[in-house]
């Protein structure tokens, strides 16, 4: 019974569990929930006074029956049973255009929003930037914000952010709504670039392009205009003259020098020259002066800087660039060129003698001392000799002295290195190893002597006097050719160094560096190889086995005492014993002897140092002590 009533408990709970959860799964005060009653039926244990009859005993009269009478009455008892009751329930549900989703109700559109969010049936909330029915449309350019309902307020080309509204202006352009120009000095996106033009020049606030004031060009103004043009974009043409320069932006002309005027036509005048012609001309001796560079031009017979110079001596005229044809000493005129005769000559050109030739004086009584074939002229008043080219003295009768040569002797000798010069034209006799017009050039390798005219023999890259062709051995070498190398024990420079080399070493003739012979090293070869190693240089590797070393020369293998071979990898033959096997054994009686040091081994029945002694003939005698 207690059984079924807990069962019947658990049931109603669990179903009223489920009721309350059907009915409180959406929330009632949200605005689009929808509730109504509905009825339903449920199964349910109820109680009930069910009648039965009960029989009981009581005391009566009755004998038969021991006094106790049967007695009936009705008594009740509590029943169970199952009975459909009628239960109403409060039933939540969304409205219509919404549907569940976990505890809310959600409106539903039938176009999914693309840039938005559904907030009531068909009904989108657009992001900003985008509009339409189902917010898939991006704003177009005049307009932005939530269904693109705000009008864009930019200036200029700019463009508008459709979520936001603000403004990104277009290049050159600032503000808000991108109304104001970039500052000066600046252009581009942003205003962010620094305009590069100079001289005064505009920048364009958008591309950043150079407008250059007049006078000016280049891709940032900085070069003004190109020669023979001036003012705005260098489009006007200069009108100087004469290498004139105009300026770059009024076009004034700034003339060179020389030049006057206003477009630099007229030259200086008269006496001035230069910048503006605002120097005076420093000629003398009516030298004429370039406008230009103020440069003299002399008059007939004047030279230098300013004219003020007569023509040397031997020219006249014009630049003094004529030849003076006056002969016997006589002068010419600096001017015109007519010659002014010494005393005693006379004719155009003085070149007739006042007295016959070989006599001189006022009379020209007395006869000329001077030597006839060294003599140009005897002076007709004074007699004084004038020589011939390479002549000198008195009488001219002496040559000129060694380092000059010429007429008078006054032209200096230019030959070198001890050459003969010619007195008359000064031409130069070499002397032995030297060659050229001064004598100046070494005869080249493997010439020497007068003209560099004889061949060398120098052998063994001997070098060979320019001079004589005195042969200069080079190290090593000998002899007038240099054919000979250095003896045996010498080196170097004539063999004059004395080589250290021991143990029968070879030296090097050239550097005196010593050669070893087989065994030995070490700059003088007085060091032996190292155990192991033999040969030149010592860089031979021993192959010996039972040896005491090899030889450092041959590199032959000393072999310790029995054993033998090249390699000393042999034992001594049986019979042989020591170094080399070159000892005989001395064993008796078949016994045999130890190829190191002799010892004998004796047969079965022999003892002794040489095994000489039978066992058989020592029994009864005395100890082996005494045998020993």
């Amino acid at each position: 019974m207690m059984v079924c009533i807990l069962l019947w408990w658990i049931l109603k709970v669990l179903t009223l569990s489920a009721l309350l959860k059907m009915t409180l799964s959406l929330n009632p005060d949200d605005p689009n929930v929808c509730s109504h009653w509905e009825s339903y039926a449920v199964t349910v244990q109820e109680s009930y006074a069910h009648p039965f009859d009960q029989i009981y005993y009581t005391r009566c009269t009755d004998i038969l029956n021991w006094f106790k009478c049967t007695r009936h009455r009705i008594s009740y008892k509590t029943a169970y049973r199952r009975g459909l009751r009628t239960m109403y329930r409060r039933r939540s549900q969304c409205c219509p255009g919404y549907y569940e989703s976990g505890d809310f109700c959600i409106p539903l559109c039938t176009e999914e929003c693309v840039h938005g969010r559904c907030v009531s049936p068909d009904t989108c909330h657009c992001e900003p930037g985008w509009g339409g029915v189902d917010c898939s449309s991006g704003c177009d350019s005049d307009h932005w914000g939530p269904h693109c309902s705000n009008r864009c307020q930019c200036q200029n080309e700019a463009l508008c952010n459709p979520i936001t509204g603000a403004c990104v202006c277009a290049d050159g352009y600032k503000g808000w709504r991108c109304e104001e120009f970039c500052d000066s000095g600046t252009y581009g996106k942003g205003c962010q670039l620094k305009c590069q033009c100079h001289n005064g020049a505009t920048c364009d606030h958008k591309t950043g392009e150079c407008h250059c004031a007049p006078g000016y060009t280049g891709v940032f103004c900085e070069e003004h205009c190109p020669p023979g043009s001036h003012g705005a974009q260098c489009e006007l043409r200069c009108p100087c003259q004469n290498g004139g320069v105009c300026h770059h932006i009024t076009g004034e002309c700034s003339c060179p020098p020389g030049w006057t005027g206003f477009v630099c036509a007229q030259p200086c005048p008269p006496g001035t020259f230069g910048i503006n012609c605002s120097q005076d001309c420093p000629c003398h001796n009516g030298g004429q002066c370039d406008h230009v560079t103020g440069k003299c031009l002399c008059t007939a017979g004047y030279m230098g800087d300013r004219c003020q110079e007569e023509c040397p001596i031997g020219t006249y005229g014009f630049q003094c660039t004529q030849k003076c044809d006056c002969r016997n000493g006589a002068k010419c005129y600096h001017i015109n060129g007519a010659c002014m005769c010494d005393p005693g000559f006379k004719g155009l050109h003085c070149q007739e003698r006042m007295c016959p030739e070989g006599l001189y004086g006022l009379k020209c009584h007395k006869k000329c001392p001077c030597t006839i074939t060294n003599t140009l002229s005897c002076h007709p008043l004074s007699g004084e000799c004038t020589c011939k080219a390479g002549s000198a003295g008195l009488y001219c009768n002496d040559t000129c002295p060694p380092g000059y040569y010429g007429e008078g002797c006054q032209l200096t000798c230019l030959c070198r290195n001890g050459a003969d010069c010619g007195s008359v034209t000064g031409k130069c006799t070499c002397a032995p190893g030297y060659m050229g017009d001064d004598c100046s050039v070494t005869c080249g390798a493997g010439t020497y002597g007068p003209n560099c005219s004889s061949v060398c023999d120098c052998k063994n890259d001997g070098a060979c006097s320019p001079v004589d062709g005195l042969c200069l051995c080079k190290e090593g070498w000998q002899g007038v050719d240099c054919s000979i190398p250095c003896p045996s024990g010498t080196w170097g420079l004539n063999c004059n160094q004395t080589c250290h080399c021991a143990n029968g070493a070879a030296c090097d003739p050239v550097d005196g560096f010593c050669l070893c012979s087989p065994g030995w090293q070490g700059e003088f070869c007085d060091q032996p190889c190292p155990d192991g190693t033999y040969g030149v240089n010592c860089s031979e590797r021993c192959d010996c086995s039972h040896a005491d070393g090899c030889d450092p020369v041959s590199g032959y293998c000393c072999c310790l005492a029995g054993w033998t071979g090249i390699h000393c990898d042999n034992v001594c033959p049986q019979g042989r014993w020591g170094p080399n096997c070159s000892i005989s054994c001395n064993c008796e009686n078949g016994g045999s002897c130890s190829p190191e040091d002799g010892t004998c081994e004796c047969a079965p029945g022999y003892r002794g140092p040489m095994c000489q002694r039978s066992l058989r003939t020592c029994e009864g005698l005395p100890g082996p002590q005494e045998w020993l």
